[in-house]
């Protein structure tokens, strides 16, 4: 194929893996809990293997064509980075460090020696929580508030008319030089806000990740240096630090990256397009809101035949995600689970399972044997089976 595009539904997992006990995850299954409380009818998805996916419940349609299925992660921990640089290659054996006593003096003391001023929360907490009970103090005190979750991130809320965003994110740079070495968190996120009180809060679009610059050669340097276009769309140029990409859009939401999709589908390239749609994750799966959850997945499903429909002879689709986030699951955190796999071209017919594949970077596998690299990332193809 000419130009692949990945598209990850961010925490749109699969069910628990064998290990999610250990994790505080068994009996996770985001998008099988999903289909039980609501039963969203997604036909697009569906047609191309969704319902034929262990585990799931999904209806498969008499008719419909694609290659299915699921992959585990070898990757030790749950969130965003480690998904993500694991579908491009990367597998780490030991997690990003977690902080749910808050984080300690040394980093905080630092931290706020940084930036000139004391800090409010320094524990986890829901984002949008933590506002309504902080954010009045905030404006009050001028003090950033700083919290974490059950992910490796080190976040920080500010109104956007006491630290403009430009101001935030340069706090942020300041966090992500203090926290390396043993506090090496997986992110540093600006988040925000906007209002006037309690009950008022929103979180605004300038959110902003800090990652750390991936530890390995990924499959997005692979191509670049090969000569071949990537883009990243989304918060993608955030988890990369950049790297590997020729081009970004951080557009922020669904519905901006879907049509900055269709956008990059109607240029002329050989290469990648990789995308994160944030929203089932940020707005849904954290707040544990079913509904919405499921009313995303219908708004993308519908989405989907527009994208269906602009695919070239010479394009490859990849759908799946980063981890899980049950809306059902206990708590607000991501949850250890498999990640779908719905790949289509124009010219298949018919549905084939690919089966569960022993980790996400068999999917970086599959996509530099179709650009003809040679690097295989520790991981197996599956292209043969989408000919």
């Amino acid at each position: 194929m000419k130009r692949v595009f990945l598209i990850v539904l961010d925490s749109v997992g699969a069910g628990a893996l064998p290990d999610a006990a250990a994790y505080g995850d068994a009996g996770a299954n985001t998008l099988g809990h999903i289909w039980e409380k609501e039963a969203p009818a997604l036909p697009n998805m569906e047609a191309m293997g969704l319902g034929c996916i262990e585990g799931l419940g999904y209806p498969v349609p008499t008719d419909g064509a694609g290659v299915y299925g699921r992959a585990m992660e070898r990757s030790a921990g749950k969130d965003t980075t480690t998904g993500h640089w694991e579908l491009m290659g990367i597998k780490l054996d030991k997690p990003f460090p977690l902080y749910p006593e808050g984080f300690p003096p040394e980093v905080m003391d630092a931290f706020e020696a940084a930036i000139g001023t004391k800090t409010l929360c320094n524990r986890p907490a829901s984002g949008t929580a933590v506002l309504d009970e902080l954010g009045e103090e905030h404006i009050r005190t001028g003090y950033p508030i700083v919290y974490t979750s059950g992910d490796s991130v080190f976040q920080i809320a500010c109104h956007e008319e006491i630290y403009p965003p430009q101001k935030l994110y340069e706090m942020c740079e300041k966090a992500r030089a203090i926290l390396t070495g043993e506090h090496a968190v997986g992110r540093v996120i600006a988040r925000p806000f906007v209002g006037k009180e309690k009950g008022g809060f929103t979180r605004t679009g300038n959110r902003r990740d800090f990652s750390l610059e991936p530890t390995a050669r990924t499959l997005l340097d692979a191509l670049q240096e090969m000569g071949f276009f990537t883009m990243g769309i989304g918060k993608i140029e955030d988890i990369f630090c950049m790297r590997g990409l020729r081009k970004s859009d951080h557009a922020a939401g669904n519905p901006a990256c879907i049509d900055a999709t269709l956008e990059a589908m109607k240029q002329e390239f050989e290469g990648l397009v990789f995308v994160n749609l944030v929203d089932f994750d940020s707005s849904y799966g954290h707040r544990r809101d079913v509904k919405g959850y499921a009313d995303a997945l219908r708004y993308f499903d519908g989405r989907l035949k527009e994208i269906l429909d602009t695919l070239g002879d010479e394009d490859l689709l990849i759908l799946t995600a980063d981890h899980g986030c049950d809306p059902v699951h206990t708590g607000t955190d991501h949850t250890r689970e498999y990640i779908p796999i719905l790949c289509y071209t124009r010219a298949m017919q018919g549905r084939r399972s690919i089966g569960t594949r022993a980790t996400y970077a068999d999917i970086a596998a599959t996509i530099a044997e179709n650009f003809g690299l040679e690097e295989r990332f520790d991981a197996e193809s599956f292209l043969d089976q989408l000919k």
